[in-house]
């Protein structure tokens, strides 16, 4: 266990990486003026912060769409579709209704968005300082996938009891209207378990979505700073980067929703009725019922995630944090590939 534990603390830590991943040139020195010391415990802190705000926030202002997307999920008969949902949710409840449980939502994407973020670059920077240069290099997009599917474990511990609360506040008729008051009622009905037992569905749509999100972020952003922006990153300004990033976070949020949208669907279901079983669930939906409210959860992602990584990334434009460019091919695998064109000819 030693060895180990010391290659987590340097891999954690040290504030210079040899990982393709993260490119030296990128790590200022820990005495730079004015910025956040790549590896260091606070950029690790810094990091989930933008995250929490980021995904909080963001969270928050979609709430009227989430209303008519659960609703759509739970009672597709009722609920037809987005404009229609929108109708008879302001219909039943009138504007102030598509506002409810807008308190779960705040606070539990917030939590969960300090782990996703923080925890990412967390495990991030400790499985890609696992690897040589080459293989890290080589090996990204599976560095990524880990390092996300790692974050989103552990952060929704943090989701899980306040996406409960959120699912049964919007969707459950009989359901108190506010947290304070459902929070205890869900704990008198079923104990702890009725707040966690939505975890492992969650775990289903959130650890795919996290995975693509990220892994599709990363390389998207590649590829967009070399096919598609006409300049190096490091000749754009603050402002043509975070345009980049929007645009990349955006298709890959497409991506996301499609990946995710059954088990959302089904941790919809579960959440709404105290009785339901994974496996009921899924039984009473169908193949086809697992895709009700594609169309509302495509645009909401979309725009949910376009609008994290903008946020996100302006963060740390802001607090001085390390912001290291997409991975670049190390010399060392550009020589050989040199090599390897020259035999051929």
């Amino acid at each position: 266990m030693g060895p180990f534990l010391d290659l987590m603390k340097n891999a954690l830590f040290s504030p210079t990486s040899s990982s393709a991943v993260f490119p030296p040139k990128a790590s200022p020195s820990p005495n730079s003026s004015g910025l956040v010391p790549f590896g260091s415990p606070k950029f690790y802190v810094f990091c989930g912060m933008g995250g929490s705000i980021c995904c909080g926030f963001t969270h928050l202002i979609i709430t009227p769409l989430d209303i008519v997307k659960c609703r759509m999920q739970v009672d597709p008969i009722k609920y037809t579709g987005v404009v229609q949902g929108f109708r008879v949710a302001v219909a039943e409840d009138g504007i102030r209704g598509l506002a409810r449980a807008w308190a779960p939502t705040t606070i539990g994407y917030s939590a969960q968005g300090f782990g996703k973020f923080g925890y990412y670059e967390v495990f991030k920077n400790v499985y890609g300082s696992m690897l040589s240069e080459e293989n890290a290099y080589t090996y990204r997009s599976w560095i990524y996938l880990a390092a996300a599917s790692s974050a989103e474990f552990f952060a929704d511990f943090f989701l899980a009891p306040f996406e409960a609360v959120k699912v049964r506040m919007q969707t459950s008729s009989t359901a108190p209207k506010t947290m304070r008051e459902c929070m205890p009622m869900i704990y008198k009905k079923e104990g702890m378990y009725g707040f966690f037992k939505g975890l492992p569905p969650l775990w289903t749509r959130q650890i795919p979505y996290t995975t693509v999100k990220f892994v599709c972020f990363e390389r998207i952003m590649e590829l967009m700073y070399k096919h598609v922006v006409p300049k190096p990153r490091a000749e754009c300004t603050k402002t043509e980067q975070l345009l980049v990033t929007f645009s990349a976070g955006y298709l890959a949020g497409i991506l996301c929703a499609v990946a995710s949208h059954p088990p959302d669907v089904l941790v919809s279901q579960l959440n709404q009725d105290p009785n339901a079983t994974l496996t009921s669930a899924a039984k009473r939906l169908g193949w086809k019922g697992m895709w009700a409210g594609l169309g509302a959860r495509i645009i909401m992602i979309g725009t949910i995630t376009a609008m994290q990584w903008f946020i996100y990334d302006g963060w740390k434009v802001l607090m001085g944090i390390p912001r290291p460019p997409p991975a670049e091919m190390p010399e060392s695998i550009r020589r050989k590939l040199e090599e390897e064109d020259r035999k051929r000819q």
